[in-house]
């Protein structure tokens, strides 16, 4: 049976041909899946979405002591969709309410599909995160799109210079990046980028090129994504400079943290 490749490739019709009857989808790297809490709004006024009901969130599948602690704290998180390709992306994110009129105390999480957004999960738990805290009078008009682009970086897989620069792009390494997440507080907003594992400081061989990875993706997060010079500091009322943090180190108070700040 002879096959009319002419006419297949006629019939091919991408989101940017036709935005309502596309037949071809763009997959991503890898699935992801949206959360959303609200401690104003206990679940009742959920963000607008495609979806007409919320699936009961999975709890960590973490040792006892683990998973009750992050427990009460998942009772709350509702997982909204999961997506894995470009068009369902933008589908998503055209229905849902922007970071810059949600309720106080709200946040969305963005996290690979199968991560829970909580330390305790395995894929989580000897990670970080890269986060900033943002002035709310001064970026009530830049979050949304701060937000955007780095959701973008995220299910791009740009934020990670070992996977851009990758030698074999068909068998990549894996992304250090779990999940990246905005929070809206009374006066500020934070970003935040949660990566799986985290350098001790050390000074051993490894454990400085995993810094140096890291440093990489928070310089990415800084001047590529939310637009800053390399050399701009940001730190004053309210606001923060870009700074990395371990899990375990958020934990500890005062001076004993290290922090790595680009």
């Amino acid at each position: 049976m002879e096959v009319d490749m002419q006419q297949q490739a006629e019939n091919i019709r991408t989101v940017f041909n036709d935005p309502k009857n596309f037949n071809v989808k763009h997959p991503l790297f890898s699935p992801w899946t949206l959360w959303f809490d609200s401690p104003a709004t206990k679940g009742r006024n959920l963000p607008q979405t495609p979806m007409s009901s919320f699936p009961q969130t999975p709890l960590p599948q973490t040792p006892g002591g683990l998973a009750v602690a992050a427990q009460g704290w998942m009772e709350d998180i509702k997982r909204v969709i999961s997506f894995d390709s470009v068009e369902e992306f933008w589908g998503l994110y055209n229905n849902i309410v922007p970071p810059s009129q949600l309720p106080q105390k709200a946040n969305y999480y963005l996290f690979k599909e199968g991560i829970i957004p909580a330390w305790e999960d395995e894929e989580n738990k000897n990670g970080g995160k890269w986060s900033i805290q943002l002035p709310k009078d001064k970026n009530r008009g830049n979050i949304d799109k701060m937000w955007l682009y780095t959701m973008l970086a995220a299910i791009g897989e740009t934020f990670d210079p070992v996977l851009t620069n990758a030698e074999n792009p068909d068998s990549p390494p894996q992304s250090l990046i779990t999940g990246v997440i905005v929070s809206i507080r009374p006066q500020f907003y934070r970003l935040s980028i949660w990566t799986r594992t985290a350098p001790n400081m050390s000074g051993a061989e490894e454990d400085t090129k995993l810094k140096d990875r890291i440093e990489a993706i928070g310089k990415h997060f800084k001047t590529s994504v939310l637009g800053y010079g390399e050399s701009a500091k940001l730190a004053g009322p309210l606001a923060t400079e870009v700074e990395f943090l371990s899990h375990k180190d958020s934990e500890k108070k005062g001076k004993q943290a290290k922090k790595i700040i680009v």
